[in-house]
């Protein structure tokens, strides 16, 4: 539920549909969240648009539409005319486009499990070693993030976003929301100084499983996704180690990024490989 109660969320933006008759369940929802995004030099006080969903049965019905009409009524009644929202489809027309990757933390159980293979010329024995993780991370000072960091790393954070073209500006109270560490849901970690205890790196992650389905082992695939990452002294590689480190050490069996922002200066050293999936950015009513 954190994801629909962002600070300053409105009820009536989350619009659903349910059947009439009968046990009147949900047959179709979408939800907004406020969001502050700088596009290029402007910060537009806009929505974020997301779990758009219709039962698979209903899905030729076009309810898709009356849906994202229905949201954007509601959201214009409060004065806000843009909206941001991803899709792993191709509409028209994307502001940007990222490629998913994967680094397996748990070989065996992603390959018994179909979500990879063994390598060509490769056993699992070579493989398990290939994405061995070391047992503790090697960066000094990286600790959990705590109640007491918010003000220093939302601000370290900020600072980092400020380069990119477009971006989400976090204040403290969704800093605190989107980013305290809730076992299960987000893991964040930051790098506290050990001479002048000022916070000059972070990661963080979150947690998305799978359910698997047919397979008399495992009932479960637990994904890490990646979500936002500041690295000022430490080098990308060795920061996103302790990334690696931290997600195996709290039982992931995949560590999963976009190529965004600027991931790509640790994917290839950190063996995370290229997956199938795209995510496109999409602007809503910007010219």
């Amino acid at each position: 539920m954190g994801a629909l109660k962002a600070p300053g969320y409105k009820r009536m933006w989350h619009c659903g549909i349910r059947a009439s008759a009968g046990k009147k369940n949900l047959l179709a929802c979408i939800t907004a969240i406020p969001a502050s995004v700088q596009v290029y030099k402007d910060t537009v006080e806009m929505v974020e648009i997301n779990f758009l969903c219709v039962h698979k049965k209903l899905r030729s019905k076009r309810l898709a539409p009356v849906l994202i009409k229905e949201i954007t009524r509601r959201v214009n009644i409060t004065d806000r005319w843009q909206a941001v929202y991803t899709a792993g489809v191709v509409l028209p027309k994307p502001v940007a486009r990222n490629r998913y990757y994967h680094r397996s933390l748990n070989p065996k159980k992603l390959i018994d499990t179909g979500f990879t293979s063994l390598r060509r010329n490769m056993t699992l024995r070579s493989m398990t070693r290939l994405y061995k993780v070391a047992d503790e991370p090697a960066t000094p000072g990286l600790r959990e993030l705590q109640p007491e960091d918010v003000k220093e790393a939302t601000d370290l954070l900020n600072a980092y976003l400020a380069q990119f073209q477009l971006h989400v500006n976090f204040s403290e109270h969704e800093f605190a929301h989107w980013f305290l560490p809730r076992k299960g849901v987000i893991y964040t970690y930051v790098v506290e100084d050990p001479e002048t205890k000022k916070l000059t790196n972070m990661f963080s992650f979150y947690s998305l499983p799978s359910t698997i389905i047919n397979n008399p082992n495992y009932k479960e695939l637990r994904a890490a996704y990646n979500f936002y990452n500041v690295a000022t002294n430490v080098e990308w590689p060795v920061l996103m180690m302790d990334a690696l480190i931290m997600a195996r050490k709290e039982g992931f069996d995949v560590f999963n990024a976009l190529d965004v922002m600027e991931n790509q200066k640790f994917m290839e050293t950190l063996k995370v490989g290229i997956g199938d999936g795209h995510r496109q950015y999409y602007l809503y009513n910007w010219k």
